[in-house]
């Protein structure tokens, strides 16, 4: 087999259906966050107070109605925890596989441990990124792509900084005191967020284009052997 013929083979294709994942659990995301905050706005603060007067176990005539919105509550606190993690493994899951589309033998460590190691984390998944976009041969549009990424991780970095300070339980405002100002930066971090994915993602696969037609020039060259000159005929001798 050509070394060609190889490199086509066993090339790592961009990661399109690993975004296609990263957008789904990042709308998921939002959607169990926002159904928390309504809850909360609706009936958090009035349970909270019913769960204080009850002492934290509800008995009685009432205990029917609250026992009902507490199973409510943590339902919606284990969709948007099973989101969260769900949104974090196909973002990881998407980042490992455009490192490998731009360098096939690329480790997928450095990426959990980017995102692992506390205070490194803090910085190292943007470098990372960063990386990849570089590495996906992007067309000169730089500030563009650094104005994006570094709003989506300061973004980011708030909402993360805004929810922990809701947490644990047991807030003033309610169950955990999450609402609107919480909702509205993890969606404008969520929309960056796919935003960025998106635009390493189709440089990637323009590229891979690009390439995948280049290779094809390239063996239609090489197939395609010059035809031999017509022979023409030797002169007849003449004879006296």
């Amino acid at each position: 087999m050509a070394r060609g013929e190889n490199n086509v083979r066993y090339a790592q294709a961009p990661p399109t259906r690993a975004a296609s994942v990263v957008y789904v659990t990042l709308a998921a995301q939002v959607l169990s966050l926002g159904a928390l905050v309504i809850f909360e706005h609706s009936r958090g603060r009035r349970l909270a107070t019913q769960l204080a007067a009850f002492g934290g176990r509800p008995h009685g005539a009432d205990a029917d109605a609250v026992v009902g919105a507490v199973t409510v509550f943590a339902v919606l606190m284990m969709l948007v925890a099973g989101t969260a993690m769900a949104a974090a493994a196909a973002y990881v899951t998407w980042l490992v596989r455009a490192r490998q589309a731009n360098d096939r033998s690329a480790p997928a460590g450095p990426v959990a441990a980017a995102w692992l190691i506390p205070g490194v984390n803090l910085i190292a998944p943007l470098l990372l990124v960063d990386e990849v976009w570089r590495g996906a041969g992007p067309p000169q549009d730089r500030r563009r792509w650094l104005t994006l990424l570094t709003a989506w991780w300061l973004t980011w970095l708030a909402t993360l900084a805004l929810v922990t300070t809701r947490l644990p339980l047991g807030h003033s405002d309610g169950l955990t005191g999450i609402g609107l100002p919480e909702l509205t930066c993890a969606m404008v971090s969520a929309l960056l967020c796919a935003a960025t994915v998106r635009d390493i993602t189709s440089i990637q696969c323009s590229t891979s284009r690009s390439r995948g037609r280049a290779r094809l020039r390239t063996a239609g060259t090489v197939t395609q052997l010059p035809t031999p000159p017509p022979t023409e005929p030797a002169p007849l001798e003449q004879t006296g």
